[in-house]
């Protein structure tokens, strides 16, 4: 078997020759010095002086000679490919450098390698991916752009999608810094959707119309509060305080201790244990659904404008400008759970990253692990 037959086995490259080995010692501060694998490899016949937009043949310009591209470890030890690169000059994107076969234009890592690297931040901390890695925090960043720009580009990621939930999240601290942002059911995505997709059915979330009411029942709570203080009635403000959590949470989901605050609250304050019974008639007609949801939603509705409670009101204006809207959910439309548990699982990708510095960065990974874009491991 020829000297270079068993490297391109082990490289395993279409269209990639190999020339010679060798090794080289990287000096090291208080160390012994690194031993670093260099493979010479060559394009073949077939793809040498090929420009890597049109794919065309051109002539040679000018080579760089001893251009470098970090590839698969082996055995333990850094190994790059080594490679003469030439300039072409292409008919029609003019000088330019040539493509390789093992690598993308003007990339310095092996397509092998960049799988690897974005398999493994797919799975572990990105500071444990680095180190295990030997590569910068950046360079892996771009690595995971490279690999979910490609495999986005041949893959229709709409093909057969009917039904989808919008939703915001927040990458960092700071304005400005959110992903996919819009308003949380507010009228502005509304009139984009309308616009850009008439044909859809625009539904609003339950546990986001929920969250309405329960926001117009903590203003009550806090008004009512700062009332009882300014009156003297320190104990009474302290009930409405210790049962914060029993107002905010559902019925069912109450601890003995959180039914005895509210229990006190239904005694001693009847316009707040009022806004906490609209807000659960609100949650019930989510989940009953249908025809009986919306009665039970016309219902709330006009018990909180006769209420002349202001916070009441209010919720009353704002469930009667959606209940259209509201009406489709009620009538069996997607919930937006899928995009909230997303939100999650975002947080989980933030934390394991140590963060991101850049909207870009979090987006690939994002679809990298979640978007169904991340590649198998060579070592799989």
């Amino acid at each position: 078997m020829p000297a270079g037959s068993v490297w391109d086995e082990v490289l395993d490259t279409e269209h990639a020759v190999v020339v010679r080995t060798y090794i080289e010692r990287w000096p090291r501060k208080g160390r012994p010095p690194e031993k670093v694998l260099i493979i010479v490899v060559e394009p073949d016949e077939e793809t040498r002086c090929r420009c890597p937009r049109c794919g065309r043949r051109g002539p040679v310009a000018e080579v760089e000679p001893g251009r470098r591209w970090r590839t698969l470890d082996v055995h333990g030890k850094r190994c790059f490919l080594e490679c003469d690169l030439p300039r072409i000059g292409c008919p029609e994107h003019g000088k330019i450098t040539a493509a390789v076969p093992w690598a993308r234009h003007d990339d310095r890592f092996s397509m092998p390698f960049e799988e690897h690297a974005a398999w493994t931040a797919a799975h572990m901390a990105w500071t444990r991916a680095v180190a295990e890695l030997r590569i910068t925090w950046e360079a892996l960043a771009s690595i995971v752009r490279r690999v979910t720009d490609d495999a986005s580009a041949g893959t229709d990621r709409l093909e057969g999608l009917r039904e989808i939930g919008i939703d915001e999240k927040s990458w960092g601290k700071g304005e400005g810094k959110y992903l996919t942002v819009v308003t949380d059911h507010a009228a502005g995505i509304h009139d984009v959707v309308r616009a850009r997709a008439p044909q859809a059915l625009i539904c609003l979330d339950a546990f986001h119309v929920v969250k309405w009411a329960g926001g117009r029942l903590d203003e009550l709570r806090r008004r009512l509060a700062a009332e009882l203080r300014a009156a003297g009635c320190e104990d009474q403000a302290a009930t409405l305080g210790n049962g914060m959590w029993a107002l905010r949470k559902d019925y069912r989901k109450l601890s003995p201790g959180q039914r005895g605050a509210l229990a006190a609250i239904a005694a001693d304050n009847k316009p707040l244990y009022k806004a906490y019974l609209i807000k659960e008639q609100l949650r019930e007609a989510f989940k009953v659904k249908g025809e009986d949801g919306k009665k039970l939603l016309r219902g709330l509705i006009a018990w909180a404008q006769r209420s002349r409670i202001p916070e009441l009101v209010k919720l009353a204006k704002t469930l009667t400008r959606f209940r259209d809207l509201i009406y489709h959910t009620l009538d069996g439309g997607p919930s937006n759970g899928r995009a909230e548990a997303l939100n999650s699982q975002l947080n989980a990708l933030i934390t394991r990253a140590r963060g991101f510095r850049s909207a870009a960065a979090l987006i690939a990974m994002a679809h990298l692990v979640h978007g169904g874009l991340c590649p198998d491991s060579p070592y799989a």
